[in-house]
């Protein structure tokens, strides 16, 4: 394992626009919903937390693993989540935002936009 993409579905009664994702992600009774995600490019993969799935250990230990690439669409806030989450800071080191990629070819820094303007369903 070289790569992991992620993308995460979360919950909490903080406002995060207002807030910022620090306390979003600390409040009492923030929640990771579902976690997403694909190694090397292959087959995705969803773990549905809330019915009582559990994220593999494999994939725990790769997002600690600072040989392993994470990548996320505003990978910042995968972050600070997975790290409320699982209870320890994960480091920035090793995480690749392709919202900061797509922003340096102009694209929208909305995942929303961005598939609009390259035509993606």
């Amino acid at each position: 394992m070289q790569l992991i993409s992620i993308d995460i579905e979360t919950y909490s009664s903080v406002n995060l626009a207002k807030a910022g994702v620090y306390r979003y992600a600390t409040s009492d009774d923030f929640q990771l919903l579902l976690f997403s995600y694909a190694i090397d490019e292959g087959p995705v993969k969803v773990v549905d937390l809330t019915q009582g799935e559990t994220i593999p250990q494999e994939i725990i230990a790769a997002l600690t693993n600072p040989e392993i690439v994470k990548s996320a669409f505003n990978a910042q806030f995968e972050r600070v989540c997975l790290s409320s989450f699982l209870g320890k800071q994960l480091k920035p080191q090793g995480w690749h935002c392709s919202m900061v990629w797509a922003a340096t070819l102009g694209l929208p820094l909305s995942l929303k936009g961005v598939g609009a303007v390259l035509g993606l369903e």
